[in-house]
């Protein structure tokens, strides 16, 4: 049987040859979009919308996880009201000192914190004050009784100004040179901070030479930003 021909025909090959043709015609187009495409700035981004956001930014609380997203300051603005039923929360930029902070060597042993440093926040979702304490493995919670801590409230009640979930006091047990604690509000992130300075150079049990250098160093900065805790219990909604 004779093949049909006709002026439709296609000699013989030249399918492969439009397939490679159309393959590398595609290839171009490609080729042409990647380099015309805007390169992706580096650094962090913000954790909700993926802005470019630069080293220095703010933090959001995510109430449910208990983790903080790194944030652009429109979406840090989103939650900076407290009173809102939200699940994320703005950490304010405030920085407050307590003196004189009312806490001796015996109401600190009372509170069964390990080391010489922890910070307190309200935990708004298990309704109760909650205790860090830096180590080397990191941010870790200390069982706290809660008799003892109701004392040290009863005792300095211009801690009552703390701001749930986003806030913490910083204390810094008595020790040579002082003979009370040193208490300072300060953001949440700020602690977490801490910790994490704490832990790349953390030695032995206590931490070493080399830790409290760095404690005393971070101390020296979060003093220089404080100012003088207001002495009425009243909070303060000022966000940075």
């Amino acid at each position: 049987m004779t093949a049909p021909t006709g002026t439709g025909s296609q000699p013989a090959g030249s399918a492969g040859i439009n397939s490679a043709g159309n393959s590398a015609s595609a290839l171009a187009v490609l080729r042409r979009i990647a380099s015309t495409r805007p390169a992706q700035a580096a650094g962090e981004r913000c954790e909700m919308c993926a802005e470019p956001i630069p080293d220095a930014h703010q933090h959001v609380v995510d109430l449910e996880s208990r983790s903080l997203l790194c944030t652009c300051r429109p979406c840090y603005l989103l939650f900076t009201d407290s009173s809102a039923h939200l699940r994320y929360r703005s950490v304010p930029d405030r920085y407050l000192s307590f003196e004189p902070f009312e806490l001796g060597q015996a109401q600190w042993d009372e509170l069964e914190i390990p080391v010489g440093l922890a910070f307190f926040f309200f935990n708004s979702a298990l309704g109760r004050t909650a205790a860090f304490y830096p180590s080397p493995a990191g941010a870790t919670e200390s069982e706290l009784p809660l008799a003892a801590w109701a004392s040290v409230q009863a005792a300095n009640p211009a801690i009552s100004v703390l701001a749930p979930d986003t806030e913490a006091l910083l204390i810094r047990s008595p020790g040579p040179g002082r003979e009370r604690a040193d208490c300072h509000l300060v953001p949440i992130d700020a602690c977490y901070e801490l910790v994490g300075r704490l832990r790349r150079v953390w030695k032995g049990f206590d931490g070493g030479q080399e830790s409290r250098q760095e404690l005393a160093g971070f101390f020296d900065r979060i003093s220089s930003r404080s100012r003088p805790a207001p002495a009425a219990a009243e909070p303060e909604g000022r966000h940075g």
